[in-house]
């Protein structure tokens, strides 16, 4: 069995597990909070490197303001608890997308979690939060523009390992796998540029009832496809 390097995660279907539950949406949200710390330590077991997970993009705004605020409730817990997990767990925590919209409190608490774990040598967790893929590239092409403005870059010198080092993931290895629940077959302006070439698993089972077989499930499934880049079969 291979098991991916990098897996990256939509965690979808919290509010419509919930529902099915009898319960309101932020339940749904509370349960799949904890299903990534889970998650996170059965991925790392399996021999995962780096695990990637939407926890919230720059459309999410559009919701209720009764449930964003929720979960920005939420999100200031969670990095609370993540810092203790990340530091019992060995885990190295990186954060995706543009802060600057949070509150300060909670900006504060991811550079305090990001800062924490930096020399952990564990499993590689990436959250992306406030992300949007179009947003990120659109960020990257100016930090661009800037560097050939000031004479850091020429325009010849741009390559696709150039951009990439311009992204939010620079440093990280595009995912091999990724993940969708509850589903939906989309990818919601996550990683557009990472995923050029990665395989995808889209399963049924709403994120807070994700377990590590629905996990094995997803990588067996990577194992049985044959993965070609240019016409030529990866060995």
């Amino acid at each position: 069995m291979v098991i991916p390097q990098h897996v990256a995660i939509i965690l979808d279907g919290n509010g419509r597990w919930a529902k099915s539950m009898g319960r309101p949406r932020n339940y749904g949200h509370v349960r799949g909070a904890k299903n990534l710390e889970i998650i996170c330590e059965d991925a790392y077991n399996m021999g995962i490197k780096y695990l990637t997970v939407y926890l919230f993009s720059t459309e999410n705004w559009k919701r209720s303001k009764d449930e964003v605020d929720a979960l920005m409730r939420l999100f200031r817990r969670y990095t609370k608890t993540c810092i203790k997990t990340a530091r019992d767990n060995n885990m190295k925590v990186r954060v995706l997308g543009d802060p600057r919209a949070l509150d300060e409190d909670l900006q504060k608490s991811l550079r305090d979690l990001v800062e924490s774990s930096k020399d952990n040598t564990g499993l590689n967790f990436q959250i992306a939060i406030n992300y949007g893929s179009r947003d990120e590239i659109v960020r990257a092409v100016r930090r661009v523009a800037q560097d050939c403005a000031e004479g850091k870059l020429q325009p010849e010198e741009i390559t696709e390992d150039c951009f990439s080092g311009y992204l939010d993931t620079a440093g990280v290895p595009d995912p091999d796998l990724l993940i969708r629940t509850s589903g939906e077959l989309r990818l919601s302006n996550y990683l557009m540029w990472q995923l050029a070439y990665t395989e995808f698993y889209f399963t049924e089972v709403p994120w807070p009832a994700f377990t590590k077989d629905d996990l094995w499930k997803a990588i067996e499934k990577y194992n049985g496809r044959e993965r070609r880049y240019g016409g030529v079969r990866e060995e």
